[in-house]
Formats: structure tokens, sequence, C-alpha cells
């Protein structure tokens, strides 16, 4: 389980292989200096430090270049990544929500 770690606020805990995706979809949009929300609701791969037990984390926060962001895997990347779930992610990122954990779409749907 990796973690997002957003200034001094609790850190978002991620499944590994989800925040990989995560990360490179922030970091693409910092990079353009585009400023954006996320969110979770509730998601499979996402539990904060403060979360009830049994229930899933719920927030958002905002995203800009003067963010104070960490990246914390438990594990290496040992694959590359899925770039359907890039693409995903990346247009989710643009939306009224914001970015925000999707499920991750079967690698066949690649260049469909």
């Amino acid at each position: 389980m990796g973690h997002l770690i957003y200034g001094v606020a609790p850190a978002i805990n991620i499944d590994d292989w989800a925040l990989y995706h995560l990360r490179a979809v922030i970091v693409t949009k910092l990079r353009r200096d585009e400023s954006f929300s996320f969110t979770w609701d509730d998601e499979p791969d996402v539990n904060g430090d403060d979360a009830v037990p049994g229930r899933g984390a719920f927030g958002t926060i905002w995203i800009s270049k003067a963010s104070s962001l960490y990246f914390n895997f438990d594990s290496p990347l040992q694959r590359p990544l899925n770039q359907a779930w890039l693409v995903k992610l990346a247009e989710s990122a643009g939306g009224n929500r914001g970015l925000h954990p999707l499920p991750e779409p079967s690698t066949q749907s690649i260049g469909r």
C-alpha cells in the first residue's frame, strides 16, 4: 500500500499500482502548470489515515505547483504502466470532479 502525502495532512493510502498511475498523471499536469482537484469517494484502493474502520475515506484536495506532495511506495514498479488507465485518469483530471481513482481498464482496451 503506497501513500500520497499532501503537505501536513494525514497520508492518503493508495494501492501501489494505482498510485504509480496517479503519480504519472499528477506529475504530467503539474509539469504543464495545470492545477486540479483530487477526489476520493470510498474507493476500494484508497483509505485515509483517519478513516473509520469498515468505511472508506472521502475527501478532496486542490493540487497546484505550490502543493507539497510526496509519493511513497512499498514496492518498486515491476511492469509498464497501463496506458489506457493513464488516459482515463488524465481525462478525469480535466472534468468537473477532478482527478479521482478509477477502476483499471483492461489492457486489451489500449488503442481502441
